[in-house]
């Protein structure tokens, strides 16, 4: 069977060198966007390709209209999918450092968004990789390039027209994926204004996350979205952040739960605010 949420640090070691994984190391920090690659050139998993936030999984901003991580174009990158050896029957394995998430969760979601649905995240990422001891190499891996097969998910996404439409209706759930102190205008921000979409609710994304590292186990996930969304089907909850990446974690996390089917809005905070007469609230 594929692995279609998370993936084990001994189930991925066990498959390194197979021809049918495909393992991309997505590490990225928001403070020095060229860290990832840095890090990548120091050591990654061995086979890892890297695959950058900035360069692979988003595409141009348009000053006023989109927020900070729009998505590329669905065929620009269909075309690196294909360049990184995906195939229809490939497993992919995505991983970063923050607790296994953040930006490999973003792809995670971009890969089923294009229709590929044997894609994981490493469960506890690059940081339990490492004090596993598992092996590392340095090598700047190439693979054969493959036909990526497009089978485009556009009920993925919400756009902000109908978040607009949908923010304060009963019958749907919007939830701000950022802590409680950015949801309320607070700590650091890289965007000109504070606050959250009015009528969303809080749902923050590191309450997923495990003791030790990477996500927590189904029922604890389970129980906490019950928690939070009651009788709400998923395909009527929709997630957003700052600027369209760390939501992707609530959304896996709720797939992982068994309940797949929420959606994000891509341009979240960040897109939402170029619009001064969208409502805000702290």
């Amino acid at each position: 069977m594929p692995f279609e949420t998370l993936v084990s640090t001994s189930d991925l070691a066990a498959r390194i060198g197979d021809p049918g994984w495909v393992v991309l190391d997505a590490r990225f920090t928001l403070d020095d966007e060229s860290w990832g690659t840095a890090a990548y050139a120091e050591s990654h998993v061995p086979g890892a390709l890297r695959a950058d936030l900035a360069t692979d999984m988003s595409g141009p901003i348009i000053e006023g209209v989109t927020g900070r991580r729009p998505f590329p174009d669905p065929d620009a990158f269909a075309e690196r999918l294909s360049a990184w050896g995906i195939g229809p029957d490939t497993q992919v394995v995505t991983y970063d450092a923050d607790n296994g998430l953040m930006a490999a969760a973003r792809l995670w979601f971009m890969l089923r968004w294009m229709g590929h649905d044997s894609v994981a995240v490493l469960d506890g990422g690059w940081t339990r990789w490492i004090a596993e001891g598992r092996p590392i190499s340095s090598t700047v891996e190439q693979r054969e390039a493959s036909d990526f097969a497009v089978s485009m998910r556009p009920e993925m996404l919400a756009f902000a027209d109908e978040v607009d439409r949908v923010r304060r209706d009963p019958a749907y759930r919007v939830f701000d994926s950022r802590g409680a102190e950015g949801y309320h205008g607070g700590g650091v921000y890289h965007d000109p204004v504070r606050g959250h979409i009015a009528g969303a609710g809080l749902a923050d994304r590191a309450e997923t996350i495990a003791e030790g590292g990477g996500l927590a186990d189904r029922e604890t996930l389970r129980s906490h979205y019950d928690a939070l969304i009651g009788e709400t089907p998923a395909d009527r909850v929709i997630f957003y952040c700052g600027s369209g990446v760390t939501a992707a974690q609530n959304v896996l996390a709720m797939t992982h739960a068994g309940l797949p089917g929420s959606r994000m809005y891509v341009g979240s905070w960040s897109e939402w605010i170029t619009d001064a007469t969208r409502e805000i609230e702290l």
